[in-house]
């Protein structure tokens, strides 16, 4: 028997989408992935989701989002999804052996953060290790701060950031940014940032929270002992769209290509969340085009009844 909605996918978005699709009486199945929860799940405290004036732990909060999707009827699977296929309708997709069948699909696989990968990273992060400075730049008034990374959004993480820090430094591994002319100007203009080029973050230290960083430079070899309480990680997000490339658009950073709303290339086939947007990556963004992906799929499957 063939779903009426598939969510692939959780966090924000698809949780949302959850929520009105089961008022909807679509009796959605979501397939939420081995890690679900999106990106909060590595949130500490969440201070900026209205609702929430005492704020929130990442986790606490999707638990409550997952709680009021299976209110309505969602069920959910805790599983990856490993392939799919849109060419055909119903649409298919499989977790390992097992196929599904829906009529409608919503993508809400989400973006990572990419990471330097170095030694106390993963311990210390949520502890002053960030990937998001309009989630947690508030929590470093006054400050000293490090922001690693040379493109537009090291340049737009680190001006954000002087808004709280005492401090910002910016930490490149080359002796000139990548960033665009503008975003670079406003940047070294500001007179609470400064640059150590050429040098690369080697590892992260601080026993329950972020205290310094070992810094080295790429062309002495110099070893830089810096005191810091906040490191945050600007070297790009990588959306998780590997199971629908071939399938539906993608744009030339990988991100599905939407139309009117969430509609992707496949008519039946919406997405929403940070697997779309790469410009507010904010958990209520995400929410709000998970509920706009679950009212187009609802009218598409009126529609084509």
């Amino acid at each position: 028997m063939s779903e009426k909605i598939l969510i692939i996918g959780s966090g924000p978005a698809g949780l949302t989408a959850a929520i009105y699709a089961a008022r909807a009486a679509l009796e959605p199945l979501m397939i939420e992935g081995a890690q679900a929860g999106g990106q909060l799940m590595l949130t500490t405290d969440v201070e900026n989701y209205p609702g929430f004036p005492e704020g929130i732990l990442g986790p606490e909060l999707m638990d409550r989002f997952r709680k009021q999707a299976e209110r309505f009827g969602t069920r959910i699977i805790t599983a990856d999804v490993t392939k799919v296929d849109f060419g055909v309708h119903p649409f298919k997709a499989w977790v390992g052996g097992d196929e599904y069948e829906a009529d409608a699909v919503i993508i809400s696989t989400g973006a990572s953060a990419r990471w330097l990968g170095v030694e106390g990273e993963d311990r210390l992060r949520g502890f002053g290790v960030s990937a998001c400075a309009t989630c947690d730049g508030f929590f470093f008034k006054e400050k000293q701060i490090l922001v690693v990374g040379g493109g537009d959004s090291a340049m737009e993480e680190a001006t954000f950031l002087t808004k709280f820090a005492a401090q910002v430094t910016i930490v490149h591994r080359r002796d000139e940014f990548r960033a665009s002319k503008i975003m670079i100007d406003r940047a070294l203009s500001n007179d609470k940032i400064d640059v150590i080029w050429d040098s690369v973050v080697e590892e992260i230290t601080g026993e329950d929270h972020v205290t310094g960083a070992r810094l080295r430079n790429v062309k002495s070899d110099e070893i830089q002992e810096l005191e810091t309480d906040g490191v945050f990680v600007a070297i790009g997000h990588t959306p998780n769209t590997d199971l629908v490339a071939g399938q539906v658009d993608l744009d030339d950073k990988g991100y599905i290509r939407v139309v009117d709303g969430t509609a992707t290339s496949v008519p039946g086939v919406f997405a929403a969340g940070d697997v779309v947007d790469f410009v507010y990556r904010q958990a209520i963004t995400a929410a709000g085009t998970g509920c706009a992906a679950a009212l187009d799929a609802e009218r598409w499957l009126a529609s084509s009844e």
